[in-house]
């Protein structure tokens, strides 16, 4: 069967209908994903495929069969450490409050954990502020190979590094103007996030998540990624950095097994904030200020890597404690807080931002 006769035949079976659609087996959604990612399928029938599995909702296999033909069509390289850090923040970034996260791997490589954090310029259905607008306000190069991001990742005086999804997988990138077109979530804004190509001895995904239910699937997917453990943190924006205001959830999972569900109280590691994240600028959007809000997120998060207290400062060491309880590398939280606030005011953290 041909790349085409493949996708008739899979368009024919799952955009019937809310009743009658069928669902798709996990070889042939990998192998019609596979097809569009090498541009054998059109942009009209590939927004079928897309919209149509959103429409029935997608199940565990045609999630997983999608993931599997993203990393298929990757660029993937081992890097030689024996823990690495994977942070999968949303793509479409955030356009309400100040990414915290872009700062953080800088932070776990300074506390001995190297770290990769990945994305794209500017992604449906938000269109906000990513982690490659912050990059490259920093001055830094947004465009790195995979191999020259690997080569960061085991230089001691760096260990970390930004990895654009242009560079690793270019078929997935080429789909961002169609994705924009269909405006609404698709199953590659599910996946995307765990599809780093950088892996250690040992990898370990950081996710957000808003919804409840989605800790054991994401679970099931960083399995079958490849890593081997995943935190779940319900975070601001669904990124990684939880409410500073408020109780939320962390569950830490190895493979698909769930070993902790933890409330993460702020205030039992010494946070005591009135807000829950950094606001934009009451003067300032993602529709008409990217470049300045970039600016803003760098000149904050450069102040809170020099020992600057504040809500930028807190963001760090809540969000540092966490990767550095569920990898293991403390006992407490109190422990990790107290390590993660030690190296900011250190100001040995700022010299790593290169």
């Amino acid at each position: 069967m041909t790349s085409t006769e493949l996708m008739k035949s899979i368009i024919q079976r799952i955009a019937t209908g809310p009743e009658l659609s069928k669902d798709l087996d996990f070889d042939e959604t990998k192998a019609g994903m596979q097809a569009i990612l090498r541009g054998e399928i059109d942009d009209v029938q590939s927004a079928i495929f897309f919209i149509a599995l959103r429409m029935k909702r997608e199940t565990e296999e045609e999630n997983k069969g999608v993931l599997a033909a993203i990393l298929a069509e990757s660029d993937k390289r081992q890097v030689n450490v024996d823990d690495l850090v994977d942070l999968g923040d949303p793509y479409s970034g955030y356009n309400r409050s100040i990414p915290i996260s872009s700062f953080l791997p800088v932070v776990l490589a300074e506390l001995g954990l190297p770290c990769v954090i990945h994305g794209l310029n500017s992604v449906s259905p938000k269109f906000g502020l990513t982690h490659r607008h912050i990059i490259q306000a920093m001055g830094l190069n947004a465009d790195l190979s995979t191999a020259e991001a690997k080569t960061r990742l085991e230089d001691g005086s760096i260990g970390w590094s930004y990895i654009d999804q242009a560079s690793y997988c270019k078929g997935l990138h080429n789909l961002v103007p169609l994705r924009d077109r269909i405006i609404k979530r698709t199953v590659i804004n599910t996946v995307e996030t765990l599809i780093t190509p950088l892996r250690g001895r040992k990898t370990h995904s950081i996710l957000g998540y808003v919804h409840k239910p989605y800790p054991p699937k994401y679970a099931a997917l960083v399995k079958e990624s490849g890593m081997e453990t995943a935190l779940l943190i319900r975070g601001v924006e669904g990124g990684v950095i939880p409410s500073l205001r408020q109780k939320g959830l962390m569950v830490s999972y190895e493979g698909i097994d769930e070993k902790d569900r933890v409330d993460i109280e702020p205030t039992s590691l010494g946070i005591e904030q009135d807000m829950r994240a950094i606001s934009f600028p009451a003067d300032m959007d993602v529709h008409n200020n990217i470049n300045e809000l970039a600016d803003y997120t760098v000149k904050l998060g450069k102040a809170a890597l020099s020992g600057e207290k504040g809500m930028f400062y807190d963001g760090l060491v809540l969000s540092a404690s966490l990767v550095l309880w569920h990898t293991k590398k403390v006992t407490s939280l109190l422990e990790a807080a107290d390590l993660v606030r030690s190296a900011l005011d250190s100001g040995k953290v700022l010299a790593r931002l290169k």
